[in-house]
Order: C-alpha cells, then sequence, then structure tokens
C-alpha cells in the first residue's frame, strides 16, 4: 500500500466534524476545573496554608487510597520523584540494573539513573503498547542466572532489580503477566500508572498490582494537581518510610529541626492537593466523558484506509488518557505529515516518544531487542484527548 492511500484531508476533516463547535488552537490534553477547584484554592489562600503541610495533602491521600482500594497513598512532587523514591525504597542500588520499557516519557529512565542505577530495556507489544512479559521472560531466560536468590546480568555482571511496567496512554499493560515474570526471577516490580489512573486490569485499578504504583498530576494528565503525583501501596512501613524520606527527614518535634538521614524535600505542597481533591471528586465524570471521546473517535476512524484507531486491550478498561491513531507500516512516512497537517488546522498532535535506547544518555545501556519500539515509534500519533472534549458525545 502506498501513501496515497491514506487522505491526510479525510483525517483532518473527521476531526473537524468531531470538534464542530470547539475553540481552537486545541491542545493534546488540556486541564479542566468545572468542580470545586476554586473554593479549595482560595480556602489555601485564605488559611495561608499553601506549603507543604494542610488539610488538602491529607484529604488526597485519604481519598485516593480509598478510590485505588490500597492502603496508603503518599502525595509528592511529581511522578518522577515518586519512582525515584520508590525505587530507592526497594533497595535499587548504585550499579544495579532495572528493566523499563524504551518506549516511554524519559521520566522512567530517569527515575532509575536517580538511584545511581542503569536502566535495562525491553521491547513492548503491539495490543498494550506496554512491556512485552513473554518476550521478557524469554530474554532473562537466555541473558540471567539466578544466583543467591538474586537475578544477574550475564553479559555485565551486574544485579537485576526492579522491573517498572509503564501503562502507555492510559491502556493496562499485560501486569500479571510481568508480575509472574517477577516473581519467576525474584524482580520487585513497581507500577508506572503516571498516565493509568482509573484504568482497570480485570476489574482492578492500575498501580496497585506492585510493591507501589505511582501516579503523575501534571497538568496533562486525567486529573491534575498542576505539578504533583503519589505513591500508592499496601506496605505500611514502605508508606511510612517514603513519607519521612520525602519531608527532609525531620524528626517530629514541637519547634527544633531535627533530621535523622540524607533525604528529599519532595511533598506536595497543599495548594496543590487542593487542585487534586476537587479534581478527583469528578474522576467518574471525567472517565465517562473520555471514554465517550474515545468511542466517538473508534466509530469515525473505524473506515478510513491505512490506520486504526488504538482501543483500549482485552480484559481492561483504559481511561483513555491520550487517544491513538496508528499507521499501517506502509504509511509510516505519513506521521510527520498529518501531524503538520493537524497542526496548521489547529489540532495538537504529536508521536510516540523517542525510543529511550536512542537518547545520548542512554544508548549504551543493556536491551533486548527492541524491534517493536522502534517500528511503533515511527507509526503512532496522538490526538486531542482533552476530558471536555467528550461533552455533547455520550
Amino acid at each position: 500500500m502506498s501513501s496515497e492511500h491514506l487522505d491526510s484531508d479525510r483525517v483532518i476533516s473527521i476531526l473537524d466534524r468531531v470538534f464542530a463547535g470547539h475553540n481552537k488552537p486545541m491542545g493534546l490534553h488540556e486541564p479542566y476545573f468545572p468542580g470545586k477547584e476554586w473554593d479549595y484554592v482560595k480556602e489555601c489562600l485564605d488559611t495561608r496554608w499553601v506549603s507543604s503541610a494542610g488539610r488538602f495533602i491529607e484529604r488526597l491521600e485519604v481519598d485516593l487510597a480509598d478510590y485505588l482500594g490500597v492502603k496508603r497513598v503518599v502525595a509528592v512532587v511529581n511522578g518522577t520523584a515518586g519512582l525515584h523514591i520508590a525505587l530507592k525504597l526497594s533497595g535499587v542500588e548504585t550499579n544495579d540494573e532495572v528493566i523499563v520499557p524504551s518506549a516511554t516519557f524519559v521520566a522512567t529512565a530517569n527515575a532509575v539513573a536517580h538511584c545511581g542505577a542503569i536502566p535495562h530495556f525491553a521491547d513492548i507489544e503491539p495490543k498494550t503498547l506496554g512491556i512485552d512479559a513473554a518476550r521478557l521472560g524469554e530474554y532473562l531466560r537466555d541473558a540471567t542466572d539466578i544466583r543467591d536468590g538474586k537475578c544477574f546480568n550475564r553479559n555485565t555482571g551486574r544485579c537485576i532489580k526492579a522491573v517498572v511496567p509503564m501503562h502507555t496512554f492510559g491502556h493496562p499493560v499485560d501486569i500479571e503477566g510481568v508480575l509472574e515474570v517477577c516473581q519467576r526471577y525474584n524482580l520487585i516490580m513497581i507500577e508506572d500508572a503516571a498516565e493509568s489512573i482509573g484504568s482497570m486490569y480485570k476489574g482492578k485499578q492500575t498501580g496497585t498490582f506492585g510493591k507501589a504504583g505511582i501516579f503523575s498530576f501534571n497538568g496533562n494528565k486525567t486529573i491534575t494537581t498542576g505539578g504533583g503525583g503519589a505513591i500508592a501501596t499496601n506496605d505500611e512501613k514502605f508508606a511510612n518510610f517514603a513519607r519521612h524520606i520525602t519531608t527532609t527527614a525531620k524528626m517530629p518535634h514541637p519547634w527544633e529541626y531535627r533530621h535523622d538521614m540524607v533525604a528529599y524535600n519532595y511533598r506536595m505542597p497543599n495548594i496543590n492537593a487542593a487542585l487534586g481533591v476537587a479534581q478527583l471528586e469528578q474522576l467518574d465524570t471525567f472517565l465517562k466523558l473520555k471514554r465517550s471521546l474515545a468511542e466517538r473517535y473508534a466509530k469515525e476512524f473505524k473506515n478510513v484506509s491505512g490506520l486504526i484507531f488504538f482501543t483500549e486491550p482485552e480484559s481492561t478498561k483504559s481511561n483513555y488518557w491520550l487517544n491513538t491513531l496508528v499507521l499501517n507500516n506502509e504509511q509510516s512516512n505519513m506521521r510527520d505529515v498529518l501531524i503538520k497537517r493537524g497542526m496548521e488546522s489547529g489540532y495538537s498532535m504529536r508521536p510516540l516518544w523517542l525510543p529511550l535506547h536512542t537518547l545520548k544518555m542512554y544508548q549504551t545501556c543493556p536491551r533486548m531487542d527492541l524491534n517493536v519500539a522502534e517500528n511503533l515509534s515511527m507509526r503512532l500519533i496522538n490526538i486531542p484527548s482533552s476530558v471536555f472534549l467528550g461533552k455533547g458525545h455520550s
């Protein structure tokens, strides 16, 4: 099939039809504040509780833990900080290796590097866009040895300590498959659920399967605190240590500043948490609106030659954080053409991230064969996905 079979004019006309009446230019995923955000933020300003203490931080942690069905949540300044702390508290040390997908946002690998460890890149599977558990298991069988209960990379001699699966664009990865691989090779699993709040795998919330799950509340996420993140876990000791180390390891005392270890200033400010509390109150409504938009996209793009609209994997329920078009292999040369046409027409679009193993700082890191990540990086396009764009389509 040649590129002429993919009609860029038709793609733009579909977007025009879907978004008739909406203002342009249109962002990829803009925040939406229809609830009590103004009231809660004003309370912070009126009471002057705007920094790293206040009732909204505590309420966000309790409400989110209740929503996810976990024992504890620790609010932090962003998802990257959450990943860093979760890996550190899981025993990831200097010169350890941590398996991460090559097709993910750079923060996943950066958090590993912040621990002094080395990202070890895994490939993804087309049906989930997340780590290919079956292929990872086969790769580890051939590339590692188990000694004294630990997994070692035969080529580097380093200990492989953990795996960080990521739920790409909100679509749940084969988390049971990844967990089975982790159990087989004595690896800790930390879920990068930065993009998948509200997504379900076999009826259970993403971010609740591993030692800890990490969420992001950046301004472009399904719900936002402006900037922020959270660590979710069922391990009380882990949560207590995470709280301590993210608040400069300050010891309780009425006035003295005593600290018992080198730690981090990663606590989420109360004014950000106020936004998050209001957003979380509306999450179920937001998810319905996003699903409505995804269903409209799926219907409109169903018979367009040269591409498919990516839908949630079997046995999952996605939050459809970012809606995605997948070009046929023969149409990969049209990726940038479509993105440029979309931007010129007032629609923000973007490709998949550059595979992380191609970035300068990570080119020498260990890796399995990454042909799927490399291929899909040339064929994926994210299209406008803001919550409010689902209004009128339900």
